[in-house]
């Protein structure tokens, strides 16, 4: 029987999960609902499924069994919530939420109905970064030292006035961070562990009319006691690949995209050449550096056929609520530090406020 799936939002994104249901077997998008009624009629129209103009309704409709969101980052919680209470399986598009208490009421509200809730995250699911995370888990690198991640993309001043959410600290949650550089974030989490404190710098350089970031950089110390930077921007033109850097005393990777550029260890291996031959440079697209529309939906493929397993399986997703959590854990902390001039500890006891102004 084929796993139904109900698209909440039908903006840009929502093609991409459309894409990756399409490709799994066994699975088919069957409702979609958007408060922009129209937007729900076209996508419906491209993807043979019915058009909701009210959230209950869908969620009424048994051949729904995972509900998608696809709404802008800070209206994930209400259509996530309602799904999970609906006894529905959660998917939501990153962030989870734009804070940690409404992320909190999302993972609640999921484990109280059990119901899996993923937060998508398809970084993780390229072969180059899982080769890099089973070397990390295998001991290759010896003692974990340095950690870096770098996505500095562009995005034109058209890209921020498309859409009167884009920019704001209400909807967006936050700019270079929370909405292009959250997926490096993940992974720099999920290579290296969880972080014990931050210090972050950001700035708006390049665009007018934005209430957020377009540039930020922050030094980071692992609770390994590795240390590591983050960088992530907007006004880098003409946008670069985003590039991860793992090192360690007996150990160096480096991942550009999906490319390895570097794979060093003190004891080589049989299979390494295998892999940089399969996965080694020229082997990835630009990616979102430039266009946010130039992404493949391979990644939200791989991590929906892992979803799927988890429902019929009753095991966890691979990035679940409280994976998902993490990273809008660390750059919130990457804005208090920013917006406090003080060294950041994690976990964060409470959301921060924004100063005024």
């Amino acid at each position: 029987m084929a796993i139904g799936f109900g698209i909440v939002g039908c903006g840009m994104i929502s093609n991409f999960h459309a894409g990756a249901i399409a490709d799994i077997r066994g699975a088919r998008i069957v409702a979609c609902f958007d408060t922009f009624t129209a937007g729900a009629d076209r996508f419906a129209a491209a993807n043979d499924c019915t058009a909701y103009h009210r959230l209950e309704d869908m969620l009424a409709d048994p051949r729904v069994d995972v509900v998608n969101i696809c709404t802008p980052s800070g209206a994930h919680m209400q259509p996530a919530v309602a799904s999970a209470r609906a006894g529905k399986h959660v998917v939501v598009e990153k962030p989870l939420e734009i804070t940690l208490k409404r992320c909190d009421r999302i993972i609640e509200a999921c484990q109280a109905n059990n119901v899996q809730l993923a937060t998508i995250m398809p970084s993780r699911f390229s072969p180059a970064n899982m080769a890099l995370k089973r070397a990390i888990d295998q001991g290759r690198f010896g003692k974990l030292t340095l950690g870096d991640t770098y996505v500095k993309w562009w995005r034109s001043q058209e890209y921020y006035d498309s859409g009167g959410w884009r920019g704001t600290w209400a909807l967006d949650g936050g700019g270079a961070f929370m909405n292009q550089a959250i997926h490096n974030v993940d992974l720099l989490y999920w290579f290296m562990g969880d972080v014990a404190e931050v210090t972050g710098v950001t700035d708006t350089l390049a665009h007018e009319r934005i209430e957020v970031e377009d540039v930020g950089v922050a030094a980071v110390r692992f609770q390994n006691g590795a240390l590591g930077v983050l960088e992530a921007t907007t006004s880098a033109y003409p946008g670069l690949l985003k590039k991860t850097e793992i090192h360690g005393t007996t150990g160096s990777a480096i991942v550009e995209q999906d490319s390895i550029l570097l794979w060093d260890f003190a004891r080589p291996r049989k299979s390494d050449q295998k892999l940089l031959a399969q996965h080694g440079p020229g082997s990835t697209s630009t990616g979102g550096a430039s266009d946010p529309t130039a992404i493949s939906h391979v990644g939200h493929r791989e991590q929906l056929k892992d979803l799927i397993k988890s429902i019929k399986s009753g095991a966890a997703p691979m990035v679940d609520g409280l994976q998902g959590r993490k990273s809008v854990e660390l750059i919130l902390a990457i804005y208090k530090s920013s917006w406090n001039g003080k060294r950041c500890q994690l976990p964060l006891k409470s959301d921060p406020r924004r100063p005024r102004g």
